[in-house]
C-alpha cells in the first residue's frame, strides 16, 4: 500500500488524528482575513463584467497584421472606452467593447476598418444592449439564490438546520473568496464565470456533505456513552475523510489548472480564463472550507446544546476520575484543549467501526489483571 493509501487508512480508523476541530479558532481567523481581502478588493476595483452584463459589442475583423496593442489604441479611440483584444488563430481579431450604445456601433464599426485598412463590410460586429445584459445579470443572481434555498433545505431534511447553516457559510465563504479574487486579478466576468461558479458550489457541498454524512452516522447514540464529546467525533469525521478529499481536489485542480495556465496562459486562448479561473479557486477554496469550516462550526453549534453540555461535563469528569486514578487518560488529538483548559480526548468513533477497533484492541491486550 502506498504512504499515502496506508495514512488515510490509519486516519480511517482513527489510530492518528489532527486537531482540525480544536484549533478552529485559528482557521476562522485565516478565512475572516482573506474574506476580508476579497471584500476589499471588491470594494477598491470591482469585477470587469463582460458585455454580457453590461451590454456593448463584438467586433471580429478579418485576418491582419495589426498588433493586438494596436488594435486595443484604435478601439479605445474609436469608442471612448477600454477594448478587450484578443489574437485568434486565424490571424483575426476580436474586439470586445463594454459600455456602448448599440447605436454607436455602426460608427465605431467604420472607423475600425479605417484604422485597421480593412473594408468594414468584413468585420462582424454582435450587439449585446444594456437592458439583456441587465436581464442576464439578474437571472444570474436570481439562480444562484435559488441554489443557496435548496441547499439549505435539504441539508435540513436530510441532516439537521445546524449542518445546514454551517454549509451555507462555507458556501458563502467559497463564493466571496472567488469572486474577490477575479476583482484583484481583473479576469472578465462572464456567463461561463457564472457557470463555474455554481459548479464549485456543487463540488463544494459534495464535500461537505460526505463529511456530514460520516459525522452523523457516527454519533446516532452519543449521549449513551461518556467517553468521547461531540467534537471528538467531528474531528474523526474529518480526519476519516481527509485523504479521500485531498485525492478528489487534486485529480479535479490538474485538470482546471491545465485549462487555466496552459490554455489560458501558454497557448493565449483567453477565453478559458472567465471559466478556468473560477473553478481553480472554487475547488481549493470549497476543499478548505469543507473541512477548516463547515465540520468545526457545526461542532460549535451542537456544542451549545444542553445535552451535549451535560455529555461533555460527563466525559470530562471520568478523565479527571481516570487521572486522579493514576490510569492512562488518553491525549486530545493534537492538543485539543477547551476554554476552561481541560484537554480533550483523541478522536474517536460511537458507532459500528468504533465497537470493532475496540474489539480489535482488546483481542490484542495482554492478559493480565484488567482495568
Amino acid at each position: 500500500m502506498s504512504k499515502l493509501g496506508n495514512l488515510g487508512a490509519r486516519l480511517h480508523r482513527g489510530e492518528i488524528s489532527y486537531d482540525f476541530v480544536g484549533k478552529r479558532k485559528i482557521w476562522y481567523g485565516v478565512s475572516i482575513l482573506i474574506t476580508i481581502t476579497a471584500i476589499v478588493g471588491l470594494a477598491v476595483r470591482g469585477l470587469n463584467m463582460g458585455i454580457e452584463f453590461q451590454g456593448g459589442a463584438v467586433f471580429t475583423t478579418p485576418k491582419t497584421t495589426v498588433s493586438v496593442a494596436q488594435a486595443e489604441q484604435y478601439a479605445a479611440q474609436a469608442s471612448g472606452h477600454e477594448a478587450v483584444v484578443q489574437k485568434l488563430g486565424t490571424g483575426a481579431l476580436r474586439i470586445q467593447i463594454a459600455g456602448i450604445e448599440t447605436g454607436k456601433s455602426d460608427a465605431i464599426k467604420d472607423t475600425l476598418a479605417k484604422d485597421l485598412n480593412v473594408n468594414s463590410e468584413q468585420i462582424n460586429a454582435d450587439l449585446v444592449g444594456p437592458s439583456w445584459g441587465q436581464q442576464i445579470a439578474d437571472k444570474a443572481w436570481e439562480g444562484l439564490g435559488i441554489f443557496m434555498v435548496l441547499v439549505v433545505i435539504y441539508l435540513a431534511i436530510a441532516f439537521e438546520w445546524r449542518m445546514a447553516v454551517a454549509a451555507l457559510v462555507a458556501l458563502i465563504h467559497d463564493i466571496t473568496i472567488t469572486t474577490g479574487i477575479y476583482a484583484l486579478v481583473g479576469f472578465e466576468v462572464t456567463p461561463g464565470t457564472v457557470i463555474g461558479l455554481l459548479t464549485i458550489l456543487g463540488y463544494s457541498l459534495y464535500d461537505t456533505v460526505v463529511v456530514f454524512d460520516s459525522l452523523k452516522e457516527q454519533t446516532k447514540d452519543i449521549t449513551k456513552q461518556t467517553r468521547f464529546t461531540y467534537s471528538d467525533i467531528a474531528n474523526q469525521s474529518i480526519n476519516g475523510t481527509l485523504v479521500r478529499s485531498i485525492n478528489t481536489t487534486v485529480v479535479a485542480l490538474l485538470p482546471v489548472a491545465g485549462l487555466l495556465f496552459i490554455g489560458g496562459g501558454f497557448l493565449g486562448a483567453g477565453t478559458l480564463n472567465d471559466i478556468s479561473l473560477s473553478l481553480f479557486v472554487g475547488l481549493a477554496a470549497g476543499a478548505y472550507s469543507s473541512i477548516f469550516i463547515a465540520t468545526p462550526l457545526v461542532a460549535d453549534l451542537k456544542e451549545r446544546e444542553p445535552q451535549m453540555k451535560a455529555l461533555r461535563k460527563r466525559v470530562l469528569a471520568k478523565r479527571a476520575q481516570a487521572g486522579a486514578q493514576g490510569e492512562p487518560v488518553p491525549a486530545g488529538g493534537a492538543g485539543a484543549a477547551y476554554d476552561d483548559g481541560t484537554a480533550d480526548a483523541a478522536p474517536a468513533v460511537v458507532g459500528p467501526r468504533g465497537q470493532a477497533a475496540s474489539r480489535s484492541r482488546g483481542r490484542g491486550r495482554p492478559s493480565g489483571k484488567r482495568r
